[in-house]
């Protein structure tokens, strides 16, 4: 007979006895209480602040100071930094400083988001994890020593070999495959040493834990309901609260959590298991959750002779140095990373990309000028400050724009899988960000610039700067209003140059100048209309290119598939490449 059939008699029986001391129990439940905060999915980030994420820290940070076994991990530190800098109190400042120092509320991740592995680059992966360590640790002191990746589509090889060097200790992640999680499940290969680089090696492996079927929520036990947004109603929060846990309810929920417990229990190698209490958006009321939790896990702690395990509140520190305790021997796993991610049958997470691609490409830019800035600006204060320029405002340009370059690392940001008004706002906070540092590089300049460097009338000054550490020769493309130019360098030489007509604007004209610029320097280029012939001044002019369209092979369409397309083809998809133009012609879903 199976042990729910058996859970109300065992209960029943359980009740008849006088308490006496309990035997060790055979499993440990690490109760680990979090929210999953998006940075940016189905509402703005003043949105979320506004309806649930306020009230998240206000509240739990009340609830872990009543009850000192109470704990909780803090992820994103985007929305941690607003509330602190604009919500929290003093009161409320010294309570987190206590809980801090006694591991009761210990931060995970620590980055400003929680970052997108496919189609983030490494240099924004490290300036956002930055951004959010930087602050913990000017605030607090502290470094996180564990990560919560545990909702990015698909888990990089990557990561761990950029969060090891970054001091964490522990890794979890949790969407991979789902037929290769259910083979690790059954093989209880759930964690593992990853080494993610070929060349590194053991220099910057992880220990890292999957996240079973179940993920990083529990289901049937929220207590706190839905978060109310505009267009929602107390009707729509009231819905999703489970009943409160009482005498006659107690039960039911002891089976669910037994039946729980012993089926993630089988998936691991140590009698320890990690239970993620918490989802999307929960705990915006902790008070009703450690109050209804609280009755549970007492009540289970007093008998656990009968179920086989106690349960207590735990934080991920908690739960990984206890697993550790054990020292078993664990599996070592190569660089292969889990991508691409499929979370069921034909569900294959990819091609998200397209959905966002001028949003995607904001990012790149903000990306490149957030690099340019910053060593422009370095070398400006280092070389010799200018009075005329503050520095404290400089540094606030700069922030803001990394600010907003860190959040739209997050992996409902940049993989486009937001919905429309929240991709308005990463691409406001970008342009924001991009506005300012534009306004501080023309500050550099005109502080740096020749006192002899103003155009003449009519004419254009421009000033090309490299922020890379070695020599760089392009072609840089300026719009002009004339079509003969005579353009010198800061030298008073002439400069090779070519004009053609603007694609962009018929009645403007493009200037491509060659240009070789040292690295970290300037080139200062005055662009002039010409009014006297070559003949006459002895200068050379830039000449007006004529374009030409030409065409490429015809592509050939039959009636049917086939000819010069050659299939590839898995369970799901059908992918034909056109032989003729060597490109994918096209994905058909089987």
């Amino acid at each position: 007979m199976e042990l729910q059939s058996w859970l109300p008699l065992l209960l029943q029986l359980g009740l008849m006895w006088p308490p006496r001391a309990q035997p060790e129990p055979e499993l440990r439940i690490f109760v680990v209480p979090h929210s999953h905060m998006d940075v940016g999915w189905l509402h703005t980030v003043q949105e979320n602040m506004q309806a649930y994420v306020t009230s998240v820290y206000n509240s739990v940070v009340e609830e872990l100071t009543l009850e000192k076994k109470r704990r909780f991990i803090a992820v994103e530190q985007e929305y941690f930094r607003l509330w602190w800098d604009g919500v929290a109190s003093d009161r409320q400042k010294g309570q987190v400083h206590q809980l801090v120092a006694e591991g009761r509320l210990e931060f995970v991740l620590g980055g400003q988001v929680m970052h997108d592995e496919a189609v983030t680059h490494i240099d924004d992966q490290i300036l956002q994890l930055t951004e959010g360590h930087g602050f913990l640790y000017e605030i607090f002191g502290v470094r996180p020593q564990i990560s919560w990746q545990v909702d990015p589509f698909g888990a990089s090889s990557t990561t761990p070999t950029l969060f090891a060097p970054a001091g964490f200790n522990a890794h979890v992640i949790s969407r991979i495959d789902y037929d290769l999680k259910e083979a690790m499940q059954d093989n209880r290969q759930l964690q593992f040493v990853w080494r993610g680089s070929r060349s590194l090696s053991a220099q910057q492996e992880i220990f890292t834990h999957v996240l079973d079927q179940f993920g990083y929520c529990s289901e049937g036990f929220n207590w706190d309901g839905e978060a109310i947004f505009p267009g929602t109603s107390l009707e729509d929060m009231y819905l999703q609260m489970q009943t409160p846990v009482t005498e006659d309810s107690i039960t039911n929920f002891t089976i669910l959590l037994v039946n729980n417990v012993f089926t993630r229990a089988t998936w691991f190698r140590t009698p320890h298991v990690l239970w993620p209490w918490g989802c999307d958006r929960q705990f915006f009321n902790a008070s009703l959750q450690f109050a209804n939790m609280d009755i549970l896990m007492d009540y289970i702690n007093s008998h656990t002779s009968e179920f086989g395990f106690s349960v207590e509140y735990a934080t991920l520190g908690d739960y990984f140095w206890a697993v550790h305790s054990d020292q078993v021997a664990w599996q070592v796993r190569d660089h292969r990373d889990f991508l691409p991610y499929s979370h069921a049958s034909c569900l294959d997470w990819i091609l998200c990309l397209p959905k966002w691609a001028h949003g995607t490409g904001e990012a790149r830019r903000a990306s490149s000028l957030l690099y340019a800035g910053e060593s422009m600006f370095t070398h400006y204060v280092l070389s010799a400050p200018h009075p005329y320029l503050d520095p404290a405002w400089g540094l606030q340009q700069l922030q803001q724009l990394r600010w907003a370059v860190s959040e739209v690392q997050h992996h409902d940001a940049i993989t486009g899988t937001h919905v429309p008004n929240v991709g308005d706002m990463f691409v406001e906070h970008l342009s924001t960000g991009m506005q300012g540092v534009h306004k501080l590089m023309a500050s550099n300049i005109q502080d740096r610039s020749p006192a002899h460097s103003g155009p003449e009338p009519g004419g254009h000054f421009a000033v090309v700067y490299n922020p890379l550490a070695w020599t760089v020769t392009t072609i840089i493309t300026l719009t002009v209003d004339f079509p003969k130019v005579s353009i010198t360098d800061e030298s008073g030489l002439p400069v090779p140059a070519q004009v053609q007509r603007s694609k962009e604007m018929p009645s403007a004209y493009d200037l491509h100048v060659l240009t070789t610029i040292p690295g970290l320097s300037y080139r200062h280029y005055s662009i002039r209309p010409s009014r006297s012939s070559q003949e006459e001044t002895g200068e050379p002019e830039p000449f007006v290119a004529i374009t030409m369209q030409f065409g490429g092979r015809l592509r050939r369409y039959g009636g049917q598939v086939g000819g010069s397309l050659v299939p590839v083809k898995n369970d799901c998809y059908i992918v034909f490449l056109d032989l003729d133009t060597n490109l994918m012609h096209s994905i058909w879903e089987r």
